[in-house]
């Protein structure tokens, strides 16, 4: 952690303390943002992303507990080992013309704005849905720009949904994960979100059994929670550098959770088959929370007794060295992988830089997310409700 981020962090939590949560909220985004009080965007890097803008009201729904990333220039050229098998793309079908829907949800006197890529393959027949939450300041179309996600469901023929956290909501537009009104079933972002899927799945033709969730940094801490709250909607969830359910439930909390990936707490129950990417040199949210992601998807799966992982080492096309350990479940299917990536930061693995927050150094989250997913349909879709 560099000494700038450390010396705004104190100040923040002197404030917090004296309840100043204005300036406060004000030295938390430059420490995450990158600038100093004495330095003007003219200072920063060519390739640096904007600060995020500043908040609109001083009430902790404004509080930011994500930042943007740099892209992460590609590392130089390498091998990478077929580890899994992709899923082939399905034959070409003309009965529909491809979209990408702009839409707005209501619901228990909220909305929401969102995206919707409907491709052209596998149209007639019941497709599978996966929701991609974004991270801190992103919008849809930059997260899809830097996943790629709509290319792989153009080839593989599922539908992908988009929402778009407000900047009312969270003044940088971030999940509000660490508020406990927002890791709960039936309140706040958890219910509004799966409210949403299941409007979608009611007004396109979804396979019910092969809906997915998946979501980057505030947005993968998200996606960990629509996991734990709806296990009978989400067949898998993947988590890229985000933190586990009840990792806090405060602003102070989760900043701790961040900083040093010591959890606030732990959530129990039943977790669906779980993918997670971190990069071990997160200085933004701390590579523990993907290991704590990881032990509490493990510890809601069926077999409370999880065998030793399987393990493999390689290096993507672009260089970047990883680790992934592979958990089966009783059918022999991956119930939890856990991608651990060398030197990497705080980024989409493998994302375009079209978008932001992305590596392209790889490996591709993106399709490794996928083949995850397709293995593991719901064991039970009759019980969405």
């Amino acid at each position: 952690m560099n000494p700038l981020f450390k010396r705004l962090m104190r100040q923040a939590t002197r404030l917090t303390s004296a309840g100043n949560l204005h300036e406060a909220t004000r030295a938390i985004q430059r420490a995450l943002g990158g600038l100093g009080a004495g330095e003007s965007a003219a200072t920063r890097p060519a390739d640096a992303a904007p600060p995020p803008p500043p908040p609109r009201a001083a009430n902790e729904d404004t509080l930011v507990v994500d930042v943007e990333a740099r892209f992460v220039k590609a590392a130089p050229s390498g091998v990478e080992p077929p580890l899994a098998p992709r899923p082939s793309p399905l034959p070409a079908t003309e009965t529909q013309e491809e979209q990408w829907i702009d839409g707005l949800f209501a619901h228990q006197h909220r909305s929401i704005a969102y995206k919707l890529f409907v491709p052209t393959q596998g149209a007639g027949e019941p497709r599978p849905l996966l929701l991609m939450l974004h991270g801190c300041t992103q919008h849809p179309e930059d997260f899809a720009a830097g996943t790629q996600m709509n290319q792989l469901a153009r080839e593989h023929g599922f539908l992908v949904l988009y929402p778009a956290q407000t900047q009312h909501a969270n003044s940088s537009k971030c999940w509000n994960w660490f508020k406990p009104q927002h890791q709960q079933r039936d309140r706040g972002e958890p219910a509004l979100l799966a409210a949403l899927t299941r409007s979608v799945m009611a007004a396109q033709s979804v396979d019910p059994a092969r809906v997915y969730v998946a979501g980057l940094s505030a947005g993968g801490a998200m996606a960990d929670i629509l996991g734990r709250t709806h296990p009978d909607l989400f067949a898998a969830v993947g988590v890229h550098s985000g933190l586990p359910t009840g990792s806090a439930s405060d602003l102070m909390s989760a900043l701790s959770a961040m900083q040093s990936g010591h959890a606030k707490g732990a959530a129990g129950g039943r977790m669906p088959p779980t993918i997670v990417f971190h990069g071990d040199a997160d200085a933004t949210v701390h590579p523990r929370n993907g290991e704590q992601v990881v032990a509490s998807a493990l510890a809601g799966q069926p077999n409370a007794a999880a065998p030793a992982p399987q393990e493999a080492s390689g290096t993507s096309t672009r260089g970047r060295t990883f680790t992934r350990r592979t958990y089966a479940s009783a059918e022999g299917r991956p119930a939890v992988e856990h991608w651990v990536l060398h030197g990497a930061g705080h980024a989409w693995a493998g994302g375009s830089p079209k978008g932001s927050y992305t590596d392209p150094s790889g490996p591709d989250a993106s399709a490794e997310m996928l083949r995850f997913f397709l293995s593991n349909p719901q064991p039970s879709a009759g019980a969405v409700h």
